[in-house]
């Protein structure tokens, strides 16, 4: 053993998990290990079956997270060389809201052999979209009852969430729902994995769980909005409260067997993937709106005013950090829009020319729009090809691009989407601001922040100093700082982010002459952004044939 000690943070997200090894002292990286989950994101039909899901699906297996616990942190601390003994915590965070059905164990009911072949039954990913009709009926009971928590979702919630997806199962399989003891956020599944005790985080408790001011929706409201569902919240839901940061538990036997690390270590209360990383930035103060771009961007703050935004996925009191109101916005498409424009819409004699210049086709199609004015393509798209989370919180959206013509290229369409991924971030922005909230930073964590343009093109739409996140595994790193904590090596929170979190400030300022561009090209996607989005229900019919044509067709 040394005088340094060191903390595991384990980042679960949409495809893999990470684990990555941090100095407590100056939150210094020292190693990290990836370990793919092996069945990935479950969306055409179940593991072993012919039978394809519905459209919207997204389901996964939770003994793959396991799987991340058992090879990526025993490879993140072999490679970085430390004595495992000198490991004294480990903290986990988690995409959310995903939301694992499970026994009164912690078995999830798909590991169950007669539950095997029910849909219902396996871990529906955040991006599950499908109960949008149980969170149309959830938002239009609140609406007509005037529930006094519907505020603080900025007027609406999401398919995405808890009580949508569990409505879900309540409508679709009533057996398995009976048969389900308690329906629980992967956040809180994983670390009952760790040290053996179920403890529910105060994070998605608030945010995905409409938990406001120590009570969720009542039995009366759940009643209304489907009969027999009145106990969801005792029955499947209610379970004691642990605070960001706090210790949930000991390492057990078991579980330091599957890492490698010493049994009795603390396991930090479970987190979100987006709010650990603000501990990351070290970007706790108000105003610093931290956007997490990936596959999708969640955007949090702190703020020291209570305020209702309208479309926000919430506001939570410690909802990030304690003696903080915490918000939360998002966009269900970033990454994956720019992955499905380039494995879908580019020419072959772009991927070739790609290939001769050693370039990645992202890559070549960078440098080729950033030579591009602001403008030039003569195009405005809106970014909603996953549906849009904040402000709209409509997953039966859909993506559109205005201003096509016979001289358009994939290069154009290509900026066209970067841009219109920086203007939903705008919206969020102003939406913010409009409603008394201050942002006074933009700072940027995760994959996304590598491409030069995408950032100056942010700073630029937006108007503000972007500010990066340095570190490659953000969550993870926030993970680990909230390890320190619950290890009680740093005070709390807000004394580890100070120590162990960093940012480069200001690291892409807007350019005035972009900025006045962008101002007269997001004045469009606004027009757009009123007309598809409020105006008509265009996309929803669309959405509808193809449902139509798809029963006829199987029937």
């Amino acid at each position: 053993m040394s005088d340094e000690k060191y903390t595991v943070g384990v980042d679960f997200g949409t495809l893999s998990g990470r684990a990555l090894v941090v100095r407590v002292s100056d939150g210094h990286e020292l190693a990290s290990a990836e370990h793919a989950y092996p069945h990935g994101v479950i969306s055409e039909s179940l593991p072993g079956s012919a039978t394809r899901l519905p459209s919207r699906w997204a389901l996964q297996v939770p003994s793959d997270y396991v799987e991340v616990l058992r090879i990526a942190v025993p490879e993140a601390v072999a490679r970085s060389g430390i004595d495992p003994a000198d490991v004294i915590g480990i903290g986990t965070d988690f995409t959310a809201c995903t939301m694992v059905p499970v026994l009164g164990d912690g078995t999830p009911l798909c590991d169950v052999a007669a539950y095997r072949d029910r849909p219902h039954a396996y871990a529906k990913l955040w991006r599950h979209h499908s109960p949008q009709p149980q969170a149309d009926r959830i938002n239009a009971v609140a609406a007509q009852r005037g529930e006094s928590w519907l505020p603080r979702y900025g007027g609406l919630i999401s398919s995405e969430w808890e009580f949508a997806k569990a409505l879900e199962i309540f409508d679709e399989d009533p057996q398995l729902y009976e048969a389900m003891d308690s329906f629980v956020e992967g956040a809180d599944w994983i670390v009952w994995q760790l040290c053996g005790a179920y403890v529910r985080n105060a994070c998605t408790a608030g945010y995905k769980g409409i938990r406001q001011d120590g009570n969720y929706p009542s039995r009366e409201f759940l009643a209304e909005v489907r009969p027999g569902f009145a106990d969801f919240v005792v029955d499947k839901l209610e379970h004691p409260i642990g605070q960001l940061g706090d210790r949930a538990g000991s390492l057990t036997a078991e579980a330091a067997g599957w890492t490698g690390l010493r049994e009795g270590i603390p396991v930090a209360v479970g987190n979100v993937d987006a709010h650990v990383t603000v501990a990351a930035a070290d970007a706790l103060q108000p105003g610093h709106l931290v956007a997490i771009m990936g596959t999708s961007t969640c955007h949090v703050m702190n703020s020291d005013v209570l305020r209702n935004v309208p479309g926000m996925c919430g506001v939570v009191d410690g909802g990030i950090c304690e003696g903080s109101w915490g918000y939360e916005a998002g966009q269900s498409g970033v990454g994956d829009i720019f992955g499905w424009f380039v494995d879908n819409c580019v020419p072959e004699d772009y991927q070739v020319e790609a290939r001769r210049r050693g370039l990645t086709i992202h890559e070549h199609l960078t440098d080729l729009a950033g030579r591009q004015r602001v403008g030039q393509h003569g195009l405005v798209a809106l970014d909603w090809h996953s549906g849009n989370r904040s402000v709209l919180v409509d997953h039966e959206l859909s993506g559109v691009m205005i201003g096509q013509t016979l001289e358009t290229t994939c290069v154009d369409m290509y900026r066209a989407l970067l841009e219109a991924t920086a203007f939903g971030t705008r919206m969020i922005v102003e939406t913010f601001v409009d409603s008394g909230v201050p942002v006074t930073e933009l700072v940027v964590a995760g994959g996304l922040l590598k491409n030069g343009l995408l950032m100056q093109i942010y700073a630029d739409a937006v108007g503000l100093p972007l500010s990066i996140v340095p570190s490659a595994q953000a969550p993870a790193l926030g993970a680990a700082i909230h390890a320190a904590a619950a290890a009680g090596v740093h005070a709390d929170v807000r004394t580890a982010a100070s120590a162990m979190g960093r940012r480069i400030p200001a690291a892409y300022k807007p350019i005035p002459d972009n900025v006045a561009a962008y101002d007269r090209l997001y004045r469009e996607y606004v027009a757009a952004y009123e007309w598809f989005g409020r105006g008509n229900d265009m996309m929803r019919r669309l959405r509808r044939i193809d449902t139509r044509e798809a029963v006829g067709a199987s029937s």
